[in-house]
C-alpha cells in the first residue's frame, strides 16, 4: 500500500498480489487493481519499451539521479526468474488481512460461521497459489476455488442458515473473484441460493453492501477501516495499524455505524511487499528489509515501482524512515505489475514493489 494511510482504497488501488489482473495499490495506500490480463506478447513488448528505463545514465528514461545520502556501494541488480518477498520485519505495512464483510440484516451466526471457515484456512502462501492457479495456470476462479474448497474440506460440518438469496460482490481483480467464489461455495453449503456479481471498485460495491443490494464481499481489514473512517469521521486520524486485532476492532466499530458486520480475519494479508530475485537474495545474503537496508544502502541499489512510490509513506519514504534504506536511484515503472516484475527478472532494478500475494512468488 502506497498511501498516506495503509490499506486499499476505493478506486484503482497500489498493493497485493498477482500479475496484470492482480491488485495494485493506489496512490493513497489502497490496492490498485491492474487491468485485465495482458497477453504475453503485449507484456513483452511493453516491458521491452518501458522496463529498460533503469538502463542508461541516471536521470534518463525514467530513472532518477542518485538521491542525497545514498553512500556506499549498494547492491546492483541481479537477474533471475524466481522472485521472493523480503520480510517486513519492522512492520512498515498495516494489517490488511482478508475479512468477510456482511450486510448486518443477513448476518446470522450460521452465515458468519460458514464464511469464517474460509478465513480459518486461508493464509498468504495459499493465496499466492490460488492467484497462480488463475493468473498463471489459467484456471477459472470457480475451478480454483472449488479445488481449494475440496482440498481443505471447507464445507464439512457447515450448518444450514435461514436460506434465501445471497449475492456475493467481487472487486474487478483475480483475488477478489476467487475469494468471492469460495464464499459462494460455503454459503451454498449453508442452504442459500448464491450468485457472484463482479461490481468493480470499493466506491461502487461498499455502498451497495450497505444498502443490501449485495450481501457479502471479501474485504481487506486495514483498507476498509480507513475507507469507512473517511466516511464516518470525515478522514479523522488513521485507525488501522500493523496490529490485526486493533485494526479489526476499529473496523467492527465503524461497521456498526453503517450497518456492516464482519467475520473473522484470515491469516492471509495482501500488502505492499518488496521483491528481489532469488539470485539477488543469495548473492547479498538478504531475506528481510532490515538486511536489505544494512547491506544494500548505496549508489548501486535501484528501487522500482509506480511513480507515487517516491512520495507515499508505505513505499520509498517508509523504507527510508522505518528501515534506513538509502537507494542510488528510482526507476518509475508500475505498481506490482509486469513492468516491475520484468525489470527484476532482467536485472534492471535491485528491488521492486510487488504485492505480497502475487503469483510471482509461487515456487517454480
Amino acid at each position: 500500500m502506497l498511501g498516506g494511510h495503509r490499506g486499499r482504497q476505493a478506486g484503482s488501488p497500489v498493493g497485493h498480489a498477482a500479475g496484470p489482473s492482480g491488485p495494485r495499490r493506489d496512490t493513497e495506500g489502497g490496492l490498485m487493481r491492474a487491468g485485465r490480463r495482458l497477453s504475453i506478447a503485449v507484456v513483452g513488448a511493453v516491458a521491452a519499451a518501458t522496463v529498460l528505463a533503469g538502463c542508461g545514465d541516471a536521470g534518463s528514461s525514467g530513472t532518477e539521479a542518485p538521491q542525497q545520502g545514498a553512500s556506499g556501494e549498494g547492491c546492483a541488480p541481479v537477474a533471475g526468474e524466481q522472485l521472493i518477498a523480503l520480510e517486513d520485519d519492522k512492520s512498515l505495512q498495516n494489517a490488511d488481512n482478508i475479512i468477510p464483510a456482511v450486510n448486518s440484516e443477513v448476518a446470522n451466526p450460521q452465515l458468519i460461521a460458514a464464511l469464517d471457515k474460509v478465513s480459518a484456512v486461508l493464509d498468504t502462501p495459499k493465496l499466492v497459489q490460488l492467484n497462480k492457479a488463475v493468473d498463471v495456470d489459467r484456471k477459472s476462479a470457480q475451478a480454483a476455488a472449488q479445488e481449494f474448497a475440496d482440498a481443505n474440506s471447507l464445507t464439512d460440518g457447515v450448518q444450514r442458515g435461514s436460506g434465501g438469496r445471497i449475492t456475493v460482490g467481487a472487486g474487478n481483480f483475480t483475488e477478489s473473484e476467487i475469494i468471492a467464489e469460495l464464499y459462494k461455495i460455503q454459503l451454498t453449503a449453508a442452504g442459500y441460493q448464491v450468485s457472484v456479481q463482479q461490481i468493480g471498485n470499493r466506491e461502487l460495491y461498499e455502498p451497495a453492501l450497505e444498502k443490501g443490494e449485495i450481501q457479502v464481499v471479501p474485504e481487506y481489514a486495514a483498507t476498509l477501516a480507513e475507507f469507512l473512517n473517511g466516511k464516518v469521521n470525515s478522514g479523522g486520524q488513521p485507525v488501522s495499524s500493523p496490529d490485526v486485532d486493533k485494526t479489526v476492532t476499529a473496523l467492527r466499530g465503524l461497521g456498526e455505524q453503517v450497518g456492516l458486520t464482519f467475520g473473522a480475519p484470515a491469516a492471509a494479508q495482501t500488502q505492499n511487499a518488496f521483491a528481489v530475485t532469488q539470485e539477488f537474495a543469495d548473492k547479498y545474503g538478504v531475506r528481510t528489509l532490515s538486511e536489505l537496508a544494512e547491506k544494500c544502502s548505496g549508489t548501486a541499489t535501484v528501487l522500482g515501482g509506480p511513480p507515487e512510490c517516491q512520495e507515499r509513506p508505505f513505499c520509498k519514504p517508509g523504507l527510508e524512515q522505518t528501515y534506513g534504506l538509502s537507494v542510488g536511484s528510482f526507476s518509475s515503472l508500475d505498481g506490482g505489475g509486469p513492468l516491475t516484475k520484468t525489470a527484476l527478472r532482467n536485472g534492471t532494478i535491485s528491488v521492486g514493489l510487488v504485492f505480497s500475494t502475487d503469483a510471482a512468488y509461487a515456487q517454480n
